[in-house]
């Protein structure tokens, strides 16, 4: 494709990127189906977005059982925040979120290596097959495209938009003086209307919501320095903690063992800082994908860390006020004691449109409602081209309906609303009890750690062609791997514990117990008779052939496509 030297000299930047990441495409068995208007800028737009800092903290900050703040959980006293809080305090939120930090950045490289390799939409599913041996590559790719895809893109949306709902509930109970409080079908209802609003925008025109990423940037970037800069100058004198009480102060709330309870006040960032392989997922519509796409996935965890020694310095030394609050929302108690009512309001409505994408119409706080819906609609975006990718292999129920661009918009309209519907469904969980939905939100944790690790091990456990991308750390990249999956493995097993010793029926962590049960139907759907994915599945296939007849440049490629897919 650029054998002419003359013609690469002359040829604009944008369009020989362009030229190269469609060659990259072809050489992994597909055709260029999207427009590739994410710029690396906006991809990294997609990583910010997608992880949601404030938003994704002010989710967990103080529930009394952390497994009810699962990502961005659903009981109205959950909040990332809430389990540092009750395990270890500010010890907690500032030095075990650190400590974390370091081996969730080895998770990241370990993912942006492989990913570099090859930039598709259809991610891990499709390095595990490239990765993994003959013998096993069908039932690998078959489990990590299950993981990676209907399992917890569902719950995903679900957790992200039912959390962004409870903070609008927050928001009602600050502007109302507590004298509102949203009924579960008034929740829902928000609920549905935030998902089928996020359907309707993901349903545009790809150069649109490439550009939206900007603003997305622009209002997370916004909400970080008032945490940072504002928040501090606004905290009344008797709420300012000392450096001592920050960087010293060890508060056991949970009943467990101190050690046992910094670990477990290690699910914060876990819980914060993931979706590793969101950009990846986009990287059919994205220039310079290899080497945009890993970097995106590498570059947002270490400020998470710098806002939390803020929120420790202004949070107060009376953490059991902060857990009870009556706004049910440590943060948004935090921000109403230092801001008061009118600014709190309009901060918290921030952080909810950053995780959703709206401002609020009635109460001045669309600020942090703005962040909330944000990352709620990023993630709708990241998971519709997931199940574009695997209903393009045919792996997924009405494949033939799901495999589809609409021509106006050049997007995946069909899986968009596919994902929502999805998540609409998994909202009314929610309508029969905190613990049947936390239960199913779990999986949205703990099933994309399974995904990670299959993939990250193939590389080195299986004889393969295993080429490096742009993205590369050398010899490094074993060892980091080594800890990635390591940290991987242990926090899997951390995830299955409940928040406090003897629990009840009603407070049990039932996260092994879903788990367990999506892999056991997973296998089942693979392996049963005749209809299986066994008789079936073949993992990745090839699109090339549908325009081979036509383009005869493109038909150059299948020898490296037959080659990169073992078959």
């Amino acid at each position: 494709m650029f054998c002419n030297k003359s013609r690469l000299v002359t040829m604009p930047a944008s369009h020989a990127m362009k030229e190269s990441d469609e060659a990259v495409l072809a050489t992994l068995g597909y055709k260029q189906e999207f427009r590739r208007t994410f710029k690396p800028f906006e991809i990294f737009g997609v990583a910010f977005s997608v992880i949601g800092l404030l938003p994704s903290i002010a989710c967990v900050v103080p529930s009394m059982c952390y497994v009810y703040f699962i990502l961005h959980v659903v009981l109205l006293r959950s909040s990332v925040l809430s389990s540092a809080v009750i395990n270890g305090g500010a010890v907690s939120m500032v030095w075990g979120w650190a400590f974390a930090s370091l081996f969730i950045l080895c998770i990241g490289i370990a993912l942006a290596e492989v990913a570099s390799s090859a930039p598709t939409s259809g991610g891990l599913y499709y390095l595990t097959y490239k990765l993994s041996s003959p013998r096993y590559r069908n039932i690998l790719c078959w489990i990590v495209g299950c993981r990676q895809n209907s399992v917890s893109s569902s719950p995903l949306c679900a957790s992200v938009n039912w959390g962004c709902t409870v903070q609008i509930g927050a928001a009602v109970s600050i502007g109302t003086n507590g004298q509102f409080v949203m009924t579960s079908q008034q929740s829902y209802g928000a609920y549905a209307a935030i998902v089928l609003s996020q359907a309707i925008i993901c349903s545009l025109g790809s150069r649109l919501l490439a550009r939206l990423q900007t603003l997305y940037i622009g209002c997370n970037i916004l909400l970080c320095l008032v945490i940072i800069f504002a928040l501090p100058v606004a905290t009344p004198i008797e709420l300012r903690n000392p450096a001592s009480y920050v960087f010293g102060n060890f508060t056991n709330s949970s009943g467990w063992p101190d050690v046992f309870a910094f670990i477990l006040g290690l699910l914060s960032p876990n819980w914060t800082i993931g979706c590793y392989d969101s950009v990846i997922h986009i990287s059919e519509e994205s220039s310079n994908a290899a080497t945009a796409g890993p970097w995106g996935m590498v570059s947002l965890t270490s400020l998470t860390s710098v806002i939390n020694v803020v929120l420790a310095f202004c949070m107060g030394p009376n953490l059991s006020n902060l857990l009870n609050s009556s706004v049910n929302q440590p943060l948004a108690q935090i921000f109403l004691s230092s801001f008061g009512q009118p600014w709190a309001l309009v901060i918290w409505s921030f952080v909810i449109l950053v995780q959703y994408v709206r401002p609020h119409a009635i109460l001045p706080n669309s600020f942090h409602t703005v962040i909330r819906y944000m990352t709620g609609s990023t993630i709708v975006l990241v998971a519709s081209r997931q199940s574009f990718a695997f209903a393009r292999d045919g792996a997924l129920p009405f494949s033939k309906l799901l495999y589809k661009i609409n021509r106006y918009t050049g997007t995946p309209v069909n899986t968009v609303w596919f994902d929502c519907i999805l998540a609409l469904l998994v909202g009314l969980l929610a309508l029969l009890g905190t613990t049947a939905v936390n239960a199913v939100f779990t999986i949205s944790v703990t099933a994309p750690y399974v995904a990670y690790v299959i993939p990250i091990v193939a590389r080195f456990v299986f004889k393969n062609n295993f080429k490096p991308g742009p993205f590369s750390v050398g010899r490094l990249g074993g060892p980091i791997a080594a800890i990635a999956v390591t940290y991987m493995a242990f926090m899997l097993v951390i995830f299955c514990f409940p928040s406090s010793p003897g629990p009840d029926a009603t407070t049990m962590n039932y996260t092994s117990v879903v788990l367990g049960g999506v892999v056991a139907l997973s296998l089942v759907w693979y392996y049963f008779p005749v209809y299986g994915g066994v008789y079936w599945f073949q993992g990745p296939t090839s699109n090339l052939e549908v325009v081979a007849s036509s383009s005869k440049s493109v038909g150059n490629h299948r020898s490296d496509e037959e080659k990169s897919l073992g078959k």
